[in-house]
């Protein structure tokens, strides 16, 4: 069974005076204050959730493609 992929997120701005479903948002993601970090793993929903708040998180640790 292969290792499941992880990507480490951080978040860099407050959720304050946001529309509340961004704030859901990093909630959901595990974050919540400036600077916390979470590992999470690299699924469709978790990019898309990411996506969803480009300007208040930011990708710290993103796994490199295997090369053949």
């Amino acid at each position: 069974m292969a290792a499941k992929k992880t990507i480490t997120v951080e978040q860099i701005a407050s959720p304050s005076r946001r529309q509340s479903i961004q704030e859901k948002t990093l909630r959901g993601l595990g974050l919540g204050k400036v600077r916390r970090t979470r590992t999470l793993e690299d699924t469709a929903s978790v990019r898309g959730m990411i996506n969803k708040v480009p300007h208040l998180v930011r990708i710290v640790d993103e796994p490199a493609a295997k090369k053949a």
